[in-house]
């Protein structure tokens, strides 16, 4: 998402499609931000604890992180989604013209950001029903 950006002149103007442009692409580049710094800051304890305490309660702290992880990163999906279908298909009520006619380029990145965030949606919650299994053994 950080690369997708295309200038064009049209009509004789030079006009950028930038991802900062748009709140939700921004939104989704943070929280894909914050979900990669938060799972490269949970691999130190998962690996010293992991291996040392094979306790439940460690695996109900996993499951917690990599539930807010995937519902963070649902909710800039779902925000770029809805953006980026904007920019394809225009709005025809608010008098919004589809702009992928003319920064291809830019539509194209945008797509292969969201598809890339789907599947990261995607893996966090496997993780989050293996870690909530795991959790489950929980004795009192």
């Amino acid at each position: 998402m950080f690369n997708s950006r295309q200038s064009k002149l049209l009509y004789g103007t030079n006009l950028d499609a930038r991802y900062t442009y748009s709140p939700a692409f921004k939104f989704f580049t943070m929280m894909n931000v914050v979900a990669c710094a938060f799972s490269v800051l949970s691999l130190l304890p998962v690996f010293i604890l992991g291996r040392k305490y094979t306790n439940s309660v460690n695996y109900f702290f996993l499951f917690l992180h990599d539930l807010m992880m995937a519902i963070l990163l649902t909710g800039g999906t779902g925000a770029a989604t809805a953006y980026a279908q904007t920019g394809k298909y225009g709005n025809s009520q608010a008098g919004w013209m589809p702009i992928c006619d003319n920064f291809g380029k830019f539509c194209h990145k945008v797509a292969s950001s969201l598809i890339m965030g789907y599947i990261a949606v995607f893996c966090y919650m496997v993780l989050a029903i293996i870690s909530a299994n795991k959790a489950r053994q929980i004795h009192v």
